[in-house]
């Protein structure tokens, strides 16, 4: 008896599946927790990042830029160990968005700042050009591993499948 292309697809997706849900999950963790890390040490060049974008008030921007590191290490560590994983998935997916339209924004104006996602940000030197396009494809390939996440929250190896007692294949998303 041979099986088609489809059939075999089909048997193996089910197993396949919650172990690329480890890898989102794991991957997203580990953008998170090295965005948050790297940002935590200096608050106030992380509010500086902020502001470079103009949209916001100097004060408001501050707050968000010193508020970001936190928000994302906590994000980075619920993802680590699986807890509220589509929850997680889902402010992850937000922030995503938000950082996808600034980046955009910034570039629509003409600014020349760097986006801050991994350091310091803010205003480029002189003669620095900066990198929108990688930025944003960037962004847009994390928030494809929060929306897989968003589809499929339930993943091995982790604390909302142990805090659920049941296997991921016997779940019905």
């Amino acid at each position: 008896m041979t099986m088609t292309a489809r059939r075999i697809g089909a048997v193996r997706w089910p197993a396949v599946r919650p172990w690329l849900g480890v890898a989102a999950r794991l991957g997203l963790a580990a953008v998170w927790l090295v965005a948050g890390g790297t940002k935590v040490g200096d608050l106030a060049a992380s509010g500086r990042a902020v502001n470079a974008y103009q949209v916001l008030p100097y004060d408001v921007a501050t707050v968000i830029g010193a508020a970001l590191p936190f928000v994302e290490l906590a994000l980075g560590l619920l993802l680590l160990v699986g807890l509220a994983t589509r929850l997680a998935a889902g402010v992850s997916a937000a922030l995503l968005v938000v950082f996808v339209a600034g980046i955009a924004s910034a570039w629509a104006r003409g600014l020349a700042i760097d986006c801050g996602c991994f350091g310091s940000g803010g205003q480029l030197a002189a003669g620095q050009a900066p990198s929108y396009l990688p930025e944003i494809l960037r962004d847009l390939g994390f928030l494809a591993l929060a929306g897989f996440l968003l589809s499929w929250p339930r993943t091995p190896v982790s604390m909302d499948g142990w805090l659920a007692d049941a296997p991921v294949e016997d779940e019905d998303e």
